[in-house]
């Protein structure tokens, strides 16, 4: 099987492994992203599966896949910020800026808001409210209509007062 092949069924797998997730069907999605990866590997199938199994609460195994798709292409921002929301859900705060941080300098990464708004997570657990307010402020800069930072930043205003 020639590489245009294992790509056309990579493809196939992936749009099923999407579908799958969608509806909320996590372990399908995770068999079908691995047999996507097995056609031919890309950080995006890899990162979706990573994505399908924090869903099932398998940070750890999600990480490890994360990784895999930083190898294949480090340019690519989604698994750093990925690694650093699973992080974040292992309170392993220290471990996860460093990939927010990548992500967010990442070339081929669209959805900042997604790192600076986690990173804000971050800095308001360890009670560092300014950092946070001005990082969820960064991510409302990124992308307005992204409610959750602009939910955060109220809270800790209304704390504050």
């Amino acid at each position: 099987m020639d590489q245009l092949d294992r790509k056309k069924i990579s493809v196939r797998f992936f749009r099923e492994a999407f579908e799958a997730q969608a509806h909320g069907h996590f372990d399908e999605a995770v068999f079908l992203y691995q047999k996507s990866v097995e056609a031919f590997p890309t950080p995006e199938a890899l990162t979706f599966m990573g994505w399908s199994l924090s869903f099932l609460g398998k940070f750890e195994e999600a990480i490890k896949v994360c990784e895999r798709a930083i190898q294949l292409d480090p340019s690519f921002g989604n698994p750093y910020n990925d690694i650093g929301a699973y992080l974040i859900e292992l309170n392993k705060f220290d471990e996860a800026v460093p990939y927010l941080e990548k992500a967010i300098r990442a070339p081929r990464y669209d959805t900042q808001h997604f790192a600076h708004f986690n990173l804000a997570r971050i800095w308001e657990k360890k009670g560092m409210i300014k950092k946070a307010m001005q990082t969820y402020q960064r991510a409302i800069e990124e992308d307005p209509e992204y409610v959750p930072p602009r939910e955060a930043l109220e809270r800790l205003k209304y704390l504050l007062n």
